[in-house]
């Protein structure tokens, strides 16, 4: 009887070693998630990873001009009285991230994880706003643009 306990302990063990190891090759066969941006507003949020990223790696000028054109982007209302809130990963943050409107420098760089602006900078063609919404971007790097992500504000008067 202990023979028969002991083989069957062997066969769980083997089995468990075996699910492990597929376990472990369908989480190597994953990519790397990009790090995560998120616009706040009032008690609403939108958060995305990466519209492009290279593992922190620079971007090229092509890939750069293609992810501007992204059409898939997350939204978010926007009422002009409100504050705008950005926060970004701190790895982004180390790298140092600028706020572009319209493909458009909105904010010097920063190094904080978080920034306000107020929303109706969005809407105010005196900043390049046309008409009831905004495609606003998150751009990490100072010199090398590496990685970017996109949101659409939408006016909610």
């Amino acid at each position: 009887m202990t023979t028969l306990q002991s083989a069957s302990r062997r066969r769980r063990a083997v089995a468990a070693a075996g699910a492990v190891s597929a376990g472990l090759l369908v989480l190597s066969a994953c990519e790397k998630p990009t790090p995560i941006a998120t616009i706040t507003v009032g008690t609403s949020s939108v958060n995305s990873e990466a519209t492009c990223y290279n593992d922190g790696k620079a971007l090229t000028a092509a890939s750069l001009a293609s992810c501007l054109k992204d059409t898939d982007i997350k939204s978010i209302k926007v009422d002009p009285d409100e504050t705008v809130r950005f926060g970004v990963d701190p790895a982004v943050a180390d790298s140092g991230w600028t706020i572009l409107m319209n493909g458009q420098p909105l904010t010097d760089s920063s190094n904080k994880t978080y920034r306000t602006i107020p929303g109706s900078v969005f809407f105010n063609a005196q900043y390049g706003a046309q008409g009831n919404s905004t495609l606003v971007s998150i751009k990490e790097g100072e010199k090398d643009v590496k990685g970017l992500w996109s949101f659409k504000l939408k006016k909610d008067s």
